[in-house]
């Protein structure tokens, strides 16, 4: 008797708002598919039917409260040969969706994992911005607690690299004033709303304005936060790092090692910054 051989796992990008947006081949694998594991069955149904499309397989929930335990039956299916299609309820799933587990899973078993790549709001979002978008980081949602988003914020104060959010729409002013507190009130920033739908919206202009502005109108539907990075920083002088390094050096690190480490970081010679360093000791 022949192996079985496996069938395949399959991650489907779906519309983030608009229907038409479904690409050719998601209509033919919700109709062909062995089984379709939905971050929310009501959801997916709504979408084959606003599509047309009939679906003929198997139908499981599949989301961040079941993810785990669902994931084993999920690749024993794709073990005997089916094909496992997994949706989440908008765009690609695994990004700030459930996908992640059942792919690394698969992923150790060794078995094939695929996309029918579709929308995504981030990439949607960073297009429309007006921000740079040739180099970029998404950074999913920002923490809840004020101090969590808060420490978060600082660590990103240097990020140089455009910034991508998502954010509900009831925080979005308090993230919004967060950012503005720890990155600057002149960073720009858009509010990118309901992408893709009927009443999209794009809100472009400072950190702050954005945080009055939101604070001031109540925002609705899905939102993404999109950051400019942070400027680099301004050119300094040996002389004027040398305070910093003998700081540090009486406090017991090595002169080599923090000159190494501030001419780095602020692009200076590191020759010129230890002959300055040695100098000022003296």
């Amino acid at each position: 008797m022949d192996e079985q051989k496996p069938g395949q796992l399959i991650l489907a990008g779906t519309p983030i708002g608009n229907a038409e947006d479904a690409s050719a081949r998601l209509r033919r694998l919700l109709a062909e598919a062995d089984i379709i594991a939905a971050e929310d069955t009501r959801r997916l149904h709504a979408l084959a039917a606003r599509l047309g499309v009939e679906i003929a397989g198997k139908v499981v929930s599949h989301h961040e409260h079941n993810e785990s335990e669902r994931s084993a039956g999920l690749l024993a299916s794709v073990e005997a040969g089916q094909t496992v299609v997994v949706v989440s309820d908008a765009g690609m799933p695994t990004v700030s969706d459930p996908g992640y587990r059942v792919v690394t899973a698969a992923v150790e078993r060794g078995l094939p994992v695929t996309t029918a790549p579709g929308p995504s709001a981030v990439t949607t979002a960073l297009a429309v911005a007006g921000l740079p978008t040739d180099r970029f980081t998404f950074e999913g949602f920002a923490p809840r607690k004020d101090s969590d988003r808060r420490r978060a914020f600082t660590e990103l104060a240097q990020e140089r690299r455009t910034m991508v959010f998502f954010e509900s729409p009831h925080r979005v002013a308090a993230t919004l004033a967060a950012m503005s507190a720890i990155w600057g009130e002149d960073r720009r920033a858009a509010v990118c709303r309901e992408l893709t739908k009927t009443y999209e919206e794009v809100l472009r202009g400072t950190l702050r304005h954005l945080a009055e502005q939101t604070a001031a109108d109540q925002v609705r539907g899905e939102i993404v936060i999109v950051v400019e990075g942070a400027s680099p920083p301004a050119a300094r002088s040996p002389s004027e790092l040398v305070p910093a390094v003998l700081a540090r050096v009486d406090g017991g690190e090595r002169l080599k090692s923090v000159v190494a480490e501030l001419a780095t970081r602020h692009d200076v010679s590191k020759r010129d910054l230890y002959a300055a360093a040695i100098s000022a000791r003296q």
